[in-house]
């Protein structure tokens, strides 16, 4: 836990939340400042400010609340889908630095962008860049 942060506060019950799932490993609420009806937030209990932080089991319990929770939050708002995903570090837009999921209903209509669109103008890459990017993260692994 860490002492100056909101989800870590949640989490320990000192920040009320419209919780909508909580297990050992995970809790899941609704987010306070919503992009859209339903807008759910799932963070590890531990707390770890990046994904890379986290361990395979904590790791794991996210990514399995979020498969838990995704179809009844869209139906609980009639959505027609959703966008599930993680800013991860501050240059993504992350704003609290605690690993958080966003579950966020979508609408036909709703004037949304998919998530392709987060990243701006998409680079022109040659066959020969994304294949030295491929070997380059391979060796890391």
């Amino acid at each position: 836990m860490s002492d100056d942060c909101i989800f870590c506060s949640i989490v320990a019950g000192d920040i009320p939340a419209r919780t909508v799932h909580e297990d050992s490993e995970t809790l899941a609420f609704l987010d306070a400042n919503p992009l859209a009806p339903g807008h759910t937030l799932v963070v590890p209990k531990a707390h770890h400010q990046h994904v890379e932080a986290m361990d395979d089991d904590t790791a794991a319990a996210v990514f399995g609340t979020l498969h838990e929770i995704v179809d009844p939050v869209q139906e609980a708002v009639d959505a027609d889908g959703s966008n599930v995903g993680i800013n991860n570090g501050e240059a993504s837009g992350q704003e609290v630095p605690h690993v958080h999921a966003h579950v966020v209903p979508r609408f036909e209509g709703d004037g949304g962008r998919p998530i392709h669109a987060v990243a701006g103008s998409r680079p022109d890459l040659s066959d020969d860049e994304l294949d030295a990017i491929r070997e380059d993260i391979d060796a890391r692994l």
